[in-house]
């Protein structure tokens, strides 16, 4: 299942400062960022080997989330919090605020053929 982690953040009179290391396996390798995405749907698959970290920098966003045991609704509203994202974790990214900007990590590069499009049988979950 995902994890939600707290970013290490310093809070200066000059301004915050908020460290991504030592998070996913391996290097990153891959940086893009989702925006002007409204009410769409984004995502919508899993990976064989890929891990993601997904940072909400500005605005807000909700994703769900399906392990093939279990699915959960995540709310991304602070740039200090991390959602991060096992490669059988079939995902979903939705209800993206005017102004967000949805930053994603990955430690592999973009390779077609580490997509799982097929979902896991959902549940009827309700939406938060």
């Amino acid at each position: 299942m995902p994890q939600l982690v707290e970013l290490d953040t310093f809070n200066t009179d000059s301004g915050n400062l908020t460290v991504f290391e030592k998070i996913i396996p391996g290097t990153i390798k891959r940086v893009f960022y989702i925006y002007g995405a409204g009410e769409t749907q984004r995502g919508g698959h899993r990976h064989h080997k890929t891990w993601n970290a997904l940072i909400c920098i500005h605005g807000n966003c909700r994703i769900y989330s399906n392990d093939g045991t279990k699915e959960e609704y995540f709310t991304l509203d602070n740039p200090v919090s991390c959602l991060i994202l096992e490669p059988k974790d079939w995902h979903i990214m939705d209800s993206f605020s005017e102004d967000a900007i949805l930053l994603v990590l990955s430690n592999e590069y973009y390779d077609k053929a580490d997509y799982i499009d097929e979902p896991y049988a959902m549940k009827q979950i309700l939406s938060q």
